[in-house]
């Protein structure tokens, strides 16, 4: 009787790790947190990027985020850059193979831009005023596609 109730705490912790490993990107994607940078409603997380309610600035990643996005490989199409997966395969559009998809190097700089145009390769606080660094978006505002 002993050796089955064993057994059975075996296999079902066995089914239940192998169960969570296979989360799919956009499962963890749909799991992430926002926050105001200010801190402007204290620790309250948002379930969509988008604006503070309070202080309109652009919600952020939570730290806790941002490294789990740093450790996540994505895979995509050369072709289809809108095919992605958590894992190597095919393109469910042509059937080339997807590939790693290199990580974006990342800039951040103030709001305010107290320092002018000076960049940091991590989230941080601006020395100057203090105010939450956020990450720099490309700008194609100069040129046309």
């Amino acid at each position: 009787m002993l050796m089955m109730a064993a057994l059975t705490i075996v296999s079902v912790s066995l089914f239940a790790q192998d169960s969570t490993k296979h989360k799919s990107k956009m499962q963890i994607m749909e799991q992430m947190k926002y926050s105001c940078p200010m801190k402007c409603e204290g620790e309250k997380t948002y379930d969509k990027p988008g604006k503070c309610p309070k202080c309109g600035m652009d919600l952020t990643k939570s730290k806790k985020e941002q490294m789990k996005m740093e450790v996540m490989k994505t895979y995509t199409c050369p072709m289809h850059p809108d095919v992605t997966s958590d894992k190597p395969g095919k393109c469910s559009k042509c059937g080339m193979a997807l590939k790693e998809k290199e990580p974006a190097v990342v800039a951040y700089s103030c709001p305010m831009k107290c320092e002018g145009d000076k960049t940091y390769d991590k989230p941080g606080n601006c020395p100057k005023c203090g105010m939450a660094l956020k990450e720099q978006k490309d700008d194609h505002s100069n040129h046309k596609h």
